[in-house]
């Protein structure tokens, strides 16, 4: 089995544990009177939702959790003072769509987290620099590359780096090299 079906394998067991904590969920739900706050135990279906890739998926999760403790709240048996009933729902409501809020978060700021490293390791194959001591002769200014061989500084930095040249004459060489041209 490949690393990509493993991976789908992965996620399809966290789907059915979904599924199978939702259901086993509202059974026990639909089993006690309404008084009992059931519905909290749905956080354990939306944490379970950390470990699949989508943030929609915890979404739905959260939406589905939420359909079932409205709907355990209507066919349940009755029990309770109706106020404590409505405050329990109430509550596991809240704290399941808190937790799947969190979970988003979590999700988004590990994507940007993998997206920077993918831009940082993709910027540092791009970028070529030269580091080290550069051995350059005193007169002619040719560089000693590692092969022993010596070569122009521009020919140098443009193989070793993404630097290029063009040429031109600074104010002091214009002077030394062609007096004539010197503004008056």
């Amino acid at each position: 089995m490949n690393q990509l079906e493993a991976k789908h394998l992965r996620k399809l067991l966290f789907y059915v544990l979904c599924i199978f904590s939702a259901a086993v969920i509202f059974l026990a739900d639909l089993a006690v009177p309404l008084g009992v706050a059931m519905g909290v135990a749905y956080l354990i279906t939306v944490l379970l939702s950390l470990w699949l890739p989508s943030l929609k998926s915890t979404l739905w999760i959260a939406a589905a959790c939420s359909i079932l403790i409205v709907l355990g709240y209507y066919y349940s048996p009755p029990g309770g003072e109706l106020w404590k009933v409505l405050f329990n729902r109430s509550l596991s409501l809240l704290s399941i769509w808190i937790t799947a809020i969190a979970i988003v978060q979590k999700k988004r700021s590990e994507q940007n987290r993998e997206e920077a490293i993918v831009d940082r390791e993709k910027a540092l194959q791009e970028v070529k620099i030269l580091q080290g001591i550069l051995p350059i002769c005193s007169s002619c200014k040719k560089i000693r590359d590692d092969k022993g061989s010596w070569k122009r500084i521009e020919m140098y930095i443009m193989e070793n780096s993404e630097a290029d040249f063009s040429h031109g004459i600074c104010p002091d060489c214009i002077k030394k090299l062609y007096p004539e041209f010197q503004p008056r």
